[in-house]
């Protein structure tokens, strides 16, 4: 009998609690039914599918003149410059630096240039006066033996031992010519040399002199054509590991070979920008791309992908760092109002799928690890699998599990009911 009373008090335990599922069951529905009127909804229709990969960059003309500091040797100090966007011509004064230490190493050359020309006037003035003395000794040598030759010929007739003594003297007088004239060719390459170390001396001085007022002239940089300047960003005026960093100003100091202004052909222009290392597989090198500029919101420029960079370079400004590659996008028009270093943003075309239905990411849902979207018919809201064919960055590809003209929701109705 109590064996009897236990069956029957478990079979009413699991009545009861089939009942209650039963009842939240149509409770839910119902609920999900009076939501299923107010829903935000959209109606499926077949369209393709742009998977689309968006970066930011920056705007920057293909061909471009770049001003650098000239080498002088230290470091240089702006006390003139242009401002940022300023229209020049040919010639006009674009960056000029303080050339006070040149002038000093300027007049330092100059007189260096002018003590080596006196000492090669000194040397010159030397060199004549022993070659001249040189060659007036010779000259008395050589008239003293041509006078002993007359002798000889005058008295080998007279006295055989006269002529003798005169022979003697005219080999002694010969011998002396002889020696006096190598100590002349001496004395002549003697001051050649003493010449030509002097000479070397002062064209290196006029060598440093033209050297120092050629820089002097570098310290105004002046425009090789005509254009709008475009100031460059001064790196040791950011902090380390910034990409931003603020443009030259009056009073920086610049380092030989630092870009200080840049004077951009704008008629032809691209953007560049950074693509992650997760990314870079995927964009196709002939990839279609649109471009809006931040500062021209009304247009939208057409462009394709001009070069990708081979090797990765690392960025610090994230945490931790992470590894981008350079991506140029060369624009297929260009606009009056465009600037040099402007910002942008690219949605770069990574590949397309046709004949399916797209919707946004936020119809699509997760349950127990299953993509579903909900139904609706009527007044019934229906969750139904479907297969992702591809998600992008807010729009997903339904391969199958709806068709064209059914209508899913917008949002989760489950929330919704639960409201």
């Amino acid at each position: 009998m109590s064996a009897l009373r236990r069956f029957v008090g478990r079979r009413s335990v699991a009545a009861v609690g089939a009942l209650a599922a039963l009842a939240a069951v149509v409770i839910g529905t119902r609920y999900v039914r009076a939501a299923a009127v107010s829903l935000p909804s959209m109606r499926l229709e077949t369209s393709t599918f742009v998977n689309l990969l968006e970066v930011r960059g920056e705007i920057r003309p293909r061909r471009s003149i770049v001003m650098t500091a000239p080498s002088s040797g230290s470091d240089l100090q702006i006390v003139n410059l242009v401002r940022n966007g300023a229209a020049v011509a040919p010639g006009d004064v674009v960056v000029e630096f303080d050339a006070t230490p040149q002038q000093r190493t300027l007049e330092q050359r100059r007189s260096e240039w002018q003590q080596a020309q006196s000492e090669v006037a000194k040397v010159e003035s030397e060199s004549r006066r022993r070659l001249q003395a040189a060659a007036a000794l010779l000259a008395e040598l050589q008239s003293t033996a041509a006078r002993a030759r007359l002798d000889l010929g005058r008295i080998e007739l007279e006295s055989k031992v006269e002529g003798d003594k005169l022979r003697l003297a005219v080999a002694d007088a010969e011998a002396r010519v002889k020696s006096q004239r190598q100590k002349l060719e001496g004395e002549r390459r003697t001051t050649d040399a003493d010449i030509a170390i002097v000479g070397q001396k002062r064209d290196k001085a006029a060598f440093d002199m033209t050297d120092a007022q050629r820089i002097i002239a570098s310290l105004s940089m002046r425009s090789p054509a005509a254009g709008q300047i475009s100031l460059m960003p001064n790196y040791r005026g950011s902090g380390p590991g910034t990409r931003s960093a603020p443009e030259f100003k009056r009073g920086d100091r610049a380092w030989f070979g630092a870009p200080i202004a840049e004077l951009p052909d704008l008629s032809s222009i691209q953007m560049t920008c950074r693509v992650d290392e997760a990314d870079r597989a995927r964009v196709p090198p002939d990839a279609h791309v649109r471009v809006r500029v931040d500062a021209i919101p009304d247009r939208e420029f057409p462009g394709a992908i001009g070069q990708i960079s081979i090797v990765a370079k690392p960025d610090f400004t994230t945490f931790p760092p992470t590894r981008n590659f350079d991506v140029s996008v060369a624009l297929d028009d260009s606009d009056p109002r465009v600037r040099s270093g402007m910002s942008a943003t690219a949605m770069i075309e990574l590949d397309q799928i046709a004949d399916v239905i797209v919707v946004p990411d936020t119809a699509v849902f997760t349950r127990n690890g299953v993509s579903v979207a909900y139904v609706i018919d009527g007044r019934a809201v229906t969750p139904r699998p479907v297969t992702i064919a591809r998600r992008g960055r807010d729009r997903v590809a339904i391969s199958s599990g709806v068709s064209a003209g059914e209508r899913i929701a917008l949002v989760d109705p489950t929330v919704e009911a639960r409201k």
